[in-house]
Order: structure tokens, then sequence, then C-alpha cells
């Protein structure tokens, strides 16, 4: 792999972006907002969503999803999940056939439950198609501190590509052919971490939080069997690995709101 297109220059994206230079790779941001896109092209910095963070000179960015995309070997899909399905109806027409697509995206669609490997199948039911899980906040892995993260799909020689194209000592990929569990656990973590803030702010002690996360995790697990998920995938980086992340930070957006509700 040569090329990597990023939809999506939130943090996330713009630090996916970082990954993919220091690997070695061309990239393309999108951007939705034209001034992110001209302050990464400009000031080699996103000013609104990931400020204060140098960017490599070779990050091109862009307001044109199929500009990203063009010629590229990897689609990184990094936008809010509730809006993968109108992104990826957008690109329907642009990607060129067999062009793998890695969904960076933790959530379940809102109106249908489904997961988002289960939107990209709806949508674009011949695309190959990879789950980037994990204990991930951006601001750390745009600073290259030490990460690991799930990579999940069951074409295991596309997992293999992915893995060898995106990873460094910084930012260490481990394979799984689980992607329904490396989406469960990613997805269903945040109301927990929601949970966990407030019994911080309620002042409710340590006890009490852990409790929540335990038994959090055993719900998360019952429920990834039920969608045809491993245990042992909810077990590791994208299971509890992200669980326990996301409930004891405040760079965590979830954990932060419990503690101001609580």
């Amino acid at each position: 792999m040569k090329r990597i297109g990023i939809i999506g220059a939130g943090a996330w994206g713009t630090a996916l972006a970082l990954v993919s230079r220091r690997a070695g790779l061309e990239v393309r941001l999108q951007a939705l907002e034209p001034e992110v896109a001209d302050a990464v092209n400009d000031s080699r910095e996103n000013t609104l969503y990931l400020p204060g963070v140098a960017l490599d000179p070779e990050i091109h960015a862009t307001t044109d999803p199929a500009e990203a995309a063009r010629d590229a070997d990897a689609l990184l899909l990094a936008t809010p999940a509730q809006f993968v399905r109108s992104v990826l109806q957008g690109l329907a027409k642009d990607l060129q056939p067999g062009l793998p697509v890695v969904i960076c995206a933790k959530g379940i669609e809102q109106e249908t439950s489904a997961l988002m490997s289960e939107v990209a199948a709806d949508v674009l039911p011949e695309t190959p198609v990879a789950i980037l899980s994990g204990p991930t906040f951006a601001a750390e892995v745009a600073a290259d501190f030490p990460t690991a993260v799930t990579l999940a799909t069951a074409d295991e020689a596309l997992g293999i590509q992915l893995s060898e194209a995106l990873g460094n000592p910084r930012f260490r990929i481990y394979r799984s052919d689980d992607p329904i569990g490396a989406q469960i656990g990613g997805a269903v973590k945040n109301v927990l971490a929601i949970g966990c803030g407030i019994v911080d702010g309620c002042g409710l002690g340590d006890n009490a939080k852990a409790a929540l996360i335990t038994r959090g995790l055993a719900e998360i697990v019952r429920l990834g069997l039920a969608k045809g998920a491993r245990a042992e995938t909810l077990m590791g980086l994208s299971g509890i690995g992200d669980l326990t992340l996301t409930c004891n930070a405040m760079q965590s957006r979830n954990y932060s709101l419990g503690v101001a509700l609580g």
C-alpha cells in the first residue's frame, strides 16, 4: 500500500493521518469544513479539532470525498457513526471496485440498531471491510504516544496487508477475525463511561465504579455472544481495553459528561 484516503478530519481522522504518514504512506484527508481543510494545507494544523499539533506537510486536505478516495489503496472512514451510511452512499459511485474500507467509527446506527459493518454491507455489499478499534485517545495517538489497537476483518490477507501498512512500534496493531466483537466493545462502552462519570461526580466511591465496569463488561459479553462475537475478543483491546480507558479519564467525552451530570 502506498496511498491512504481518510474521510473525516476530526481529531481521530487527523490523528490517523499522522499515523499513516509515520508509516510512509501518502495521505489525502477529507474535511467537511472548508476552514479545516485550509488550515491543514496552509498552517499545517487542524485548529478546530486538534489544535496545537503540528501536521506533516505531506498531508493533503480536501473537502471532496471523491478526491480523498481517488487512487487510494485503502480508505479509512473516521466520520461519526451516525453519518457512516450517508457518507458511504455518497461515495458509492466513486469507489473503485475492491477498495478496502476501514471503519474507524465506534457506534450503533440509531434508526436500525445496525453495526457499522452491517451498514457498510447494506450500502456497499461487494466492498472489503475492516474495523479499527481499541483504547485510543486521538490526542495521544497524534503525539505518538505508545498505543495498541485491534484491526478486525474476516479477510486474513487484508488484515495482514493493512496492519503491515499502518502499524509501527508506537502504533501496535493486533489482528482479529472477529469484527462483530470489535464493534460491540467499541460501541457499548460509551454508556458505561457515562455511568462511571456519574459515579465519580456523585462521589459514590471506587467500589461502585469497579462494580459498574465489571457488571457492564458482563452485559457487553452477553450482547456480543448474541450477535455472534467471541467472548475472548471482548476481553482484549477493543473490549475491556477500550472500556477501562473510557471509564477512567477526563479525556473521554462520555466519562466527562457523566462527571458533570453527577
